[in-house]
């Protein structure tokens, strides 16, 4: 949370210079957002929530939907580049341009913004966790279970780079391309929650040996579980396919009245 913390005072040190220099790009709305996704960090790491994680399965499931599918959207809404950039000292902040601008840097950087690339890492980092054996590993250790969230917080971030496609950066890949993206992402998220939901064992050991006072069986929370990441899961991941489908067919419609769309190089929706 530490983290959190210091990088929520970066953006805002950055985002009051940036604002001022651009305020038609960095309007409120970005601070919202950005600080809006570090809560979302903060109250998955929150100590009443970590301290249910390895009793409740389906407490266990909020902290993972909050750090893989909240936060990592509404913090690349904020665009934060250039405000945590600008939020450096500046002796700092040299270094972490050169970096950036040296042919590694960019080679690098190129390499974790395609979609094949963070796709690939989400779907790995997602089931490889899932792995009862591993999974009870994180449980057990808390070295492991930071890992383990670390893990899923950092491909979840390459994995919605490319949806929000954050200011400044641009696709090589054609926008609908985002469609089939993210129905994929929902897809593997529902073939596990169906799993949990419909399971008539317990997957996960170390929740069928912890006591319980909480009214209902670990089957019983396993199900819970599967429905939490079912139904918010899978909104997570339809709700940008049609907002991607509807900005798709108005920026076609010039093309259909003779007018070619302009290019701006701002992210479709303004994002």
């Amino acid at each position: 949370m530490v983290v959190s913390v210091l990088a929520a005072g970066l953006y805002l040190r950055g985002w009051t210079t940036v604002s001022r220099r651009m305020p038609e790009r960095f309007g409120t709305g970005r601070l919202v957002a950005f600080m809006a996704g570090i809560a979302s960090v903060i109250l998955a790491l929150s100590p009443p929530v970590d301290a249910l994680a390895p009793v409740l399965l389906q407490a266990h499931m909020t902290q993972h939907l909050l750090l893989m599918i909240v936060a990592p959207p509404l913090l690349w809404m904020g665009a934060p580049v250039a405000p945590m950039l600008l939020g450096l000292p500046k002796p700092i902040r040299r270094w972490v341009a050169i970096a950036l601008a040296s042919p590694p840097g960019r080679w690098l950087a190129g390499l974790l913004a395609s979609p094949v690339v963070s796709g690939a890492a989400f779907f790995i980092a997602f089931w490889t966790w899932h792995v009862p054996a591993l999974y009870d590993l994180a449980l057990r250790s808390d070295l492991w279970h930071h890992v383990e969230h670390a893990c899923f917080f950092a491909t979840a971030l390459l994995f919605w780079r490319p949806v929000i496609l954050p200011w400044p950066a641009r696709s090589a890949w054609p926008r609908w391309t985002m469609i089939p993206y993210l129905v994929l992402g929902d897809l593997q998220n529902s073939v596990l929650a169906a799993i949990l939901t419909f399971s008539d064992h317990v997957i996960y050991p170390a929740y069928d040996a912890v006591p319980r006072s909480q009214g209902f069986s670990a089957l019983e929370d396993q199900a819970i579980a599967g429905v939490i990441m079912w139904v918010p899961g899978s909104l997570a991941f339809l709700l940008p396919v049609l907002w991607i489908v509807a900005t798709v067919m108005v920026t076609r419609e010039p093309d259909r009245m003779g007018t070619a769309p302009s290019h701006d190089g701002q992210s479709v929706g303004g994002w």
